[in-house]
């Protein structure tokens, strides 16, 4: 038996051996594996290359409806005024134009001499995209108060050709195609050797249209803060407590327990953290006609000199504390929820110290700042460290404030209005 087992081994060895002998590669070793790396490479690239031209196909026919059937008619019928039609299109006439000749080099398979000719005309489509949200505001209030507009809107849409798409879907195309161009050809890009010149080209229209693609990203972050600080705005009651302002960013609202001083007791307020500011609030009677359902502001302190600190050990592990330090005032916020604690702390750290280093790019870069009273100090101090050694501390620290008394007397009216909004923005809170 074990002889048996001994040849059926032999056997299987010599078959194996046998099999890879005549299976093996005829060239050098490695050759076959490259071989079959490129073939998979222009395979993916042809299917990219097919879908792109097939979408730019669908796309540049949808553009042409829209000019065909509303801008050109809508001219032409005199439905918008011209202002208001161009709000509404914006740039997407030559936007169209500039496509046309894109799908002429994609259908011949140009597709980096394509992309390298349409990337210089992208303002366009930065035109387009900035104008956007103002679009769809005009296409809106158009619709509400324009009567034969919306009728005419309606008979467009309803045209087979359309294939039931509404205006306001047909708007958003040129946006959502930069995505579509920025997946494409990095697709291409991926799959074309280095050594081919449309290598080059395809990379190129990459780093164009992954700028203008984040342009959009930038747009879309900067309307939804607009609209957080509308929805603030309108939870505020007055138009005392002011929320917009420029430069400002919405990060997070929520109620806090606020610990006063004195051991009274802990009263619920509802704050509202900004890029550059907390803002505290107060819940209004919900027994008012008009204002129950709104926050009435009472302080808001700023966050470029905010300290924040956790306090462990009153809220039995439950929670905790926050100290907010401010030059003028220091706040105790509870919380027993130990992870809206914890978020809260990271949000307040974080806008404290990208504050921080704006101020230090912005003192850093500033060649027409004037130097701050303690590196003036510095300054004279190191100046009289090389003086003779008979001079007194007293007559030093005379001097010294006496050019500190003067230095006020020789600031020039720009000089001085600047200090007086340096020292307006630096208070700790502001009482609203």
């Amino acid at each position: 038996m074990r002889r048996t087992l001994l040849h059926d081994c032999r056997f299987l060895l010599l078959l194996f051996v046998t099999m890879s002998f005549f299976s093996g590669p005829s060239g050098p070793p490695g050759c076959t594996s490259i071989q079959e790396q490129r073939e998979r490479w222009e395979r993916k690239r042809s299917r990219t290359a097919k879908e792109l031209v097939q979408t730019e196909q669908r796309y540049c026919q949808q553009l042409e409806l829209i000019n065909t059937y509303f801008v050109e008619l809508l001219k032409a019928k005199g439905t918008l005024k011209p202002d208001v039609r161009e709000n509404i299109f914006s740039s997407i006439k030559d936007i169209h134009s500039v496509n046309q000749a894109l799908l002429v080099h994609l259908e011949n398979g140009y597709y980096g001499r394509g992309f390298d000719q349409f990337c210089p005309h992208l303002n366009h489509y930065n035109t387009y995209v900035d104008n956007i949200y103002n679009s769809s505001k005009v296409l809106r209030i158009q619709l509400t108060k324009n009567k034969a507009f919306r009728r005419f809107k309606k008979l467009q849409e309803e045209r087979p050709q359309f294939g039931e798409q509404r205006l306001e879907d047909l708007l958003q195309l040129p946006v959502l195609r930069i995505d579509q161009y920025k997946h494409f050809l990095q697709d291409l890009a991926a799959n074309t050797s280095p050594d081919v010149p449309e290598f080059q080209q395809i990379s190129r229209a990459v780093d164009a249209v992954c700028e203008t693609s984040q342009r959009i990203q930038d747009n879309t972050r900067c309307h939804e803060n607009h609209l957080q600080l509308c929805r603030v705005q309108k939870l505020l009651k007055g138009r005392k407590t002011k929320v917009f302002a420029a430069g400002r960013w919405y990060i997070r609202e929520g109620w806090l327990k606020m610990v006063p001083q004195k051991g009274a007791e802990a009263k619920p307020k509802m704050f509202f953290l900004f890029s550059d500011i907390l803002l505290q609030a107060k819940r209004c009677s919900p027994l008012h006609p008009t204002n129950g359902d709104k926050f009435a502001g009472q302080h808001a302190y700023p966050l470029h000199e905010c300290s924040v600190e956790k306090v462990f050990g009153h809220t039995r592990s439950q929670g905790g504390l926050l100290s907010l330090t401010f030059p003028k005032a220091k706040l105790l916020l509870m919380s027993n929820n130990q992870e809206e604690l914890n978020d809260w702390y990271l949000s307040l750290t974080s806008a404290v110290r990208k504050l921080q280093i704006q101020k230090e790019v912005y003192l850093r870069d500033d060649p027409n700042r004037r130097p701050l009273l303690s590196e003036r100090d510095d300054t004279h101090t190191n100046r009289k460290r090389n003086m003779v050694s008979f001079e007194t501390t007293e007559h030093a620290h005379r001097s010294a404030a006496e050019w500190e008394s003067s230095a006020p007397k020789r600031m020039k009216p720009s000089d001085a209005a600047e200090y007086s909004s340096e020292e307006t923005s630096s208070s700790s809170c502001v009482i609203l």
